[in-house]
């Protein structure tokens, strides 16, 4: 098995490099991992207490950073090493406050885990949420390295507990502790006789409750809204979109102002987007000098102000989820006491269940029940209000996820 894998991720590097020149991300990612070990040894040397955070994208960082930017604070001498598996993640944080050094790892072999973890020779190491490699685990569990993984979620489905999982299933006994988000996660980790494990939750909670302390403000955004009944459509894909513009363009009153956060934003994208709605559309680009409150539609082509933008709204469509690309972030908008609409693609997301238990989410699948959705917010402010309090409360009640990992860290 350890060949097979080891053959795996050979044949995994020949494919990544074979694609690089034909994609933008795929490109970055070979580009940056052949940088990573001369970053290491210039911003590192043997002496430095440290600290290592993985992540494998960006939604795995925000998820670690209330732990993350704590540990900053406690442990200020110590240089902290970020590392990213997804482009994705890199490119948007490679200048994180939070950390000395960041980088791309390296793939998984056991020459490459050597040579990391002789440059980061880590005191703590932490993974967050279904990152496991089990040559930089092992790797690391030789040496003595004390490693945590946090926001974990199982499945049965997956390697770990099945008969051909060996490897993956050992290296999961590398981690000293495993910080999961529910109950099942834990009984399936108890199957194979890991038990050295609490069921904290999801820091993401913590993480996005904080963001109601924050100055949410944006000015352009209060403009362009004014006053009127606003729906956010945050991190959307083509999917999403053709169900959401057809809804724009023949059902939605006048007096509707829509704000669009496209996944991507690559101009010929953007472009598409404006040209098949038919109302006033402006983008983010465009706005200056211009008068954005006689607009009916904003288009983001831009990134990271997505969170705060999500304060404006009354409605939420979260995208990710009609298509298989994956459902994005719920819990940012939830925080803000709004309904939220998704796609009907959310086996792998607890809080997606949760919320839609909780009558804080409607699932749609087709056009006619996205309308249907969109009219019951639009058209009874109570049922808004009660879906928003719904969604705020379990944002509430399942906060504490931070508090329980760094008492393990601390003690």
């Amino acid at each position: 098995m350890n060949l097979l894998y080891s053959i795996s991720i050979s044949l995994a590097s020949f494919i990544l490099k074979c694609l690089a020149p034909f994609n933008k991300k795929i490109k970055q990612g070979v580009k940056g991992r052949k940088q990573t070990f001369s970053l290491l040894a210039s911003r590192l040397s043997p002496e430095d207490k440290t600290m290592w955070f993985h992540c494998a994208s960006l939604g795995e960082y925000e998820q670690g950073l209330p732990v993350f930017k704590t540990l900053r604070e406690d442990f200020p001498t110590h240089k902290i090493v970020l590392s990213f598996f997804s482009p994705s993640g890199y490119e948007i944080r490679k200048n994180s406050p939070i950390a000395d050094v960041v980088v791309y790892l390296p793939l998984d072999t056991k020459r490459n885990a050597q040579r990391f973890l002789d440059l980061v020779h880590p005191e703590l190491t932490i993974f967050v949420k279904y990152e496991i490699w089990p040559n930089f685990l092992k790797t690391l569990g030789s040496r003595k390295g004390k490693a945590i993984l946090i926001s974990a979620v199982f499945r049965a489905d997956q390697s770990f507990f099945k008969w051909y999982g060996k490897q993956t299933k050992e290296a999961l006994f590398t981690f000293d502790h495993i910080f999961t988000q529910n109950e099942d996660s834990k009984r399936l980790l108890e199957s194979i006789n890991y038990n050295k494990v609490t069921v904290s939750g999801d820091t993401r909670f913590d993480r996005v409750f904080n963001q109601l302390s924050q100055n949410n403000t944006l000015d352009f955004i209060a403009e362009f809204k004014n006053n009127q009944l606003c729906v956010v459509i945050g991190s959307s894909w083509p999917e999403d979109e053709t169900l959401l513009i057809e809804y724009i363009n023949t059902e939605a009153r006048e007096d509707i102002k829509f704000i669009i956060a496209p996944h991507t934003i690559k101009p010929n994208q953007i472009a598409t987007i404006k040209r098949n709605i038919k109302k006033e559309v402006v983008l983010f680009s465009e706005k200056e000098n211009q008068d954005l409150s006689k607009y009916n539609v904003l288009i983001l082509d831009t990134i990271g102000l997505l969170t705060k933008v999500y304060s404006y709204a009354d409605i939420a469509y979260v995208g990710g989820a009609m298509g298989t690309t994956g459902l994005h972030n719920i819990l940012e908008p939830a925080v803000f006491g709004i309904p939220i609409i998704i796609g009907h693609h959310f086996k792998k997301f607890p809080e997606a269940y949760a919320l839609q238990s909780e009558k804080g989410l409607i699932s749609i699948s087709n056009q006619q029940e996205l309308n249907k959705a969109l009219h019951l917010f639009v058209d009874n402010p109570q049922q808004r209000i009660t879906f928003g309090e719904n969604n705020l409360n379990f944002i509430k009640k399942n906060r504490g996820a931070v508090i329980q990992i760094l008492s393990y860290i601390r003690r």
